[in-house]
């Protein structure tokens, strides 16, 4: 996918690709690499060197990023005496290591811009600021150990420490947030530049989360803000999130990963947003020499009102306007000519005279996503697997108390089995208060219970509260029972200090309602076993499927594998898989995981947190593609569909006092002109993925209402308004529609005196 999200971030106005370095992926067993494949980080890098674009290399190695661990390899938790991010001689160790590896990989293929190629900044640590004081001086020593270690790699191309203060040396401190051109004090040092590392474009979401938005309008006001104040660099965090493939994710992180960015978890572009931030970098392009080279000055209009100018010799004139009041908007006069602001919104003059652009006026286009059942690969024939509930016979580590998760699974899997047996004779079964009630105590993140080989329910805890208390009624026989704790980590922690001591997992068990006393199981001898089967055997896998018995699904059960096959859905759209009717698991596809799913954890509006997941279609065959379903508590299979996914509604929403299209302007010798005679705002539409428009879904000039995909005609709608848009749109691969009261209103009866609206809605598909 690498090729089409890189040609898409250029034509959206990007010029720079950043990545992050996962040191977990690449060493994830101390000594062995791993560059290959979707890991060639040289690939990578190059890749972005041949479109034209230059990088920034994030190398950490710790990194935060919502990744498992934050990027720290699990074995290093096992290093005598470490003590993570600290002036810890086995952590800056190890971590020098790493990162002087990765440096000489760089530098061996001449990839630093100092050689030539397109790493322009590369970054040491990740925000340590917000741990730095629990490591008092060890914090203070490590940072600057850090920084003159990098530095000291003599890449030629500046080192940067984001959301560090005291960045030692020639590091340059960066800010990380939605609104650094208000909330960054500023680099340590006058010759530092400006830069914005991360522009939170939503909020990453967690399993529990409902939806998170950040409109289009306000990360645009927030970048025009930064460069108005001489910002040098920013970065949108995520431009493009993708997903979390495997086991990959931080603690509770949902799979899909940024959804909201601008291009969405499939590569498509997720409209207005990726439009109306490339039409902001246009703006922004147009107004390059004078803010290179052009002198700033501020003038203050209001409280809330003012103009940022950057002037030169000759005609080298740019200004910012901006209103930052947020509920009302205001007019300003500028250099003798009045200028009107919405509310919280900046207006950009890339001439002093003429605005191309204004934050909260988007004339770029809107889309739908929309997902749409494949009507040749949803012939699943699922057969199934039950795992077999362990007893301390089969569970080969034993200890007289339940073994701490992390350190006894190590990351090789998200399972842990806790098992033991209690034997109960019928006296004080029949002395029982009432119904017996298994009570376990767990630090994270999930488990299911089981007695004598029957699922008695499950538990979990929160990305904020990982800790839980699991209560359930339980029946039990005279004689031996068998109580079998599935635990299960949802990924491990990705930030805070002193990562190295964090614990997860079952802690203490007791059993309620016997008439002498609570009976406490926390220390009666346990038997661990780590893994389920059907992962140690990789029944996941076409090989490994064939070391196991399946059969005809039926009712689903808690800890089942279902299998099934499945043709590659029609057409080039990006393909998701239905996982509503089930619980929680994971799927993978030709033995590859697609990664975690769980959408019976539901959000405070009663919806799934996530409930489709990304299938990339290069994962697929164009036959008899191998699925394979992990459900941990119960699911109704059957309810599984495989999806295609597009953006084919697209539409347009534009009022007629909008600025033209930014790309309707051009500077040539220092001035900015228009492409065309007499610019007017116009909806612009383009299909996506080579198709073209196939009919006009809807079209009203006058004052329509609604978004897109949900449009409606207001009090006032020029008659012709579907006959006009149809007969410009129909059958084209893209087309811009003037806003022209000539065209739909030659008599000037319709609305006097109003503001006119255009709105159309479109839907794209392939020629027939």
């Amino acid at each position: 996918m690498w090729l089409n999200i890189f040609k898409k971030a250029k034509e959206g106005g990007l010029n720079v690709i950043q990545t992050y370095v996962f040191w977990n992926i690449h060493e994830p067993v101390q000594g062995q690499f791993n560059f290959e494949g979707d890991y060639d980080l040289v690939k990578y890098i190059k890749t972005i060197g041949e479109n034209g674009m230059y990088a920034t290399l994030r190398v950490g190695p710790f990194i935060e990023a919502e990744w498992n661990y934050g990027g720290l390899p699990v074995w290093l938790k096992h290093v005598p005496n470490i003590t993570f991010r600290s002036d810890n001689e086995p952590f800056m160790y190890h971590m020098e290591k790493f990162t002087k590896m990765i440096i000489k990989k760089m530098m061996d293929e001449k990839l630093f811009a100092s050689q030539g190629g397109p790493i322009i900044l590369s970054q040491i640590e990740n925000e340590y600021n917000t741990v730095q004081k629990a490591y008092k001086e060890h914090g203070t020593a490590y940072v600057h150990w850090a920084g003159d270690m990098a530095v000291g790699l003599n890449t030629g191309v500046p080192w940067i420490m984001c959301k560090q203060s005291d960045a030692p040396g020639s590091v340059i401190n960066t800010c990380n947030g939605r609104n650094c051109g208000d909330t960054f004090v500023g680099p340590n040092s006058p010759n530092k530049p400006i830069l914005w590392t991360e522009n939170w474009t939503a909020q990453y979401r967690a399993f529990g989360d409902p939806p998170s938005q950040r409109t289009a309008e306000d990360i645009a006001f927030s970048i025009a803000r930064f460069f108005s104040k001489n910002g040098t660099l920013a970065n949108y965090y995520m431009y493009y999130g993708g997903t979390n493939f495997g086991r990959t994710t931080s603690s509770f992180i949902t799979t899909r990963y940024y959804d909201e960015a601008p291009l969405d978890e499939y590569g498509l572009q997720r409209e207005p947003k990726w439009g109306h931030l490339r039409n902001l970098h246009d703006a922004l392009k147009l107004s390059q020499k004078a803010l290179l080279w052009g002198t700033p000055s501020l003038q203050e209009f209001s409280d809330d009102t003012e103009a940022r100018v950057y002037e030169g010799k000759g005609n080298t004139c740019t200004a910012f306007l901006s209103n930052n009041n947020t509920l009302l908007d205001a007019t300003v006069e500028f250099r003798g000519v009045k200028y009107y602001l919405p509310p919280r919104s900046i207006s950009i003059l890339p001439d002093c005279k003429i605005v191309v652009y204004n934050s909260r006026m988007i004339v770029s286009q809107h889309n739908e996503r929309r997902y749409k059942d494949s009507n040749i690969a949803n012939n699943l024939q699922w057969t199934m697997f039950k795992e077999t509930i362990p007893t301390p016979d089969t569970s080969p580590l034993k200890f007289v108390e339940p073994l701490e998760h992390f350190s006894t699974t190590k990351d090789d899997s998200d399972y842990l089995w806790f098992t033991t047996s209690l034997k109960l004779d019928a006296t004080q079964l029949n002395s029982a208060t009432g119904r017996l009630v298994l009570e376990i105590t767990s630090l994270g993140h999930l488990l299911h219970a089981f007695v004598n080989g029957e699922y008695i329910g499950s538990g979990h805890g929160t990305l904020i509260r990982k800790n839980f208390v699991f209560k359930k009624p339980i029946s039990l026989k005279p004689g031996i029972n068998y109580i079998s704790i599935l635990g299960a980590t949802v990924g491990f922690p990705d930030s805070g200090s002193y990562l190295e001591h964090r614990v997860a997992g079952v802690r203490a068990i007791t059993l309620l309602g016997l008439k002498t006393s609570p009976l406490d199981l926390s220390r009666k001898g346990w038997s661990h076993k780590i893994s389920l089967d059907g992962e140690k055997n990789n029944i996941f896998t076409e090989q490994g499927s064939q070391k196991v018995k399946w059969t005809k699904a039926d009712k689903g059960a808690a800890l089942t594998w279902y299998k099934a096959n499945f043709d590659a859905p029609e057409g080039n759209d990006p393909v998701a898989i239905q996982m509503e009717t089930m619980s929680k698991g994971m799927v993978w596809v030709n033995g590859k995981s697609i990664g975690r799913y769980w959408p019976s954890y539901l959000s405070p509006l009663g919806n799934p947190s996530q409930g489709i997941y990304h299938i990339p279609r290069a994962f697929l065959k164009p036959k008899e593609n191998l699925i394979v379903v992990l459900e941990e508590m119960g699911g109704k299979v059957e309810g599984i569909k495989i999806q295609t996914v597009n953006r084919d509604t697209i539409c347009s929403i534009v009022r007629e006092d909008y600025p033209p299209n930014a790309k309707t302007w051009r500077r040539e010798m220092g001035v900015v002109s228009t492409k065309m005679k007499n610019p007017k705002p116009t909806a612009n539409l383009a299909c996506p993925e080579n198709k073209i428009i196939t009919h006009v879904e809807f079209a009203s000039y006058g004052d329509p209402v609604g978004e897109c995909g949900h449009l409606f005609p207001g009090n006032c709608t020029s008659p012709n308004s579907q006959k006009v848009v149809e007969q410009i749109l129909q059958g084209k691969a893209k087309c811009a529609v003037p806003l022209d009261k000539n065209i739909f209103d030659k008599q000037g009866k319709l609305c006097p005196n109003n503001l006119k609206t255009l709105a159309v809605q479109a839907h794209c598909g392939h020629q027939t």
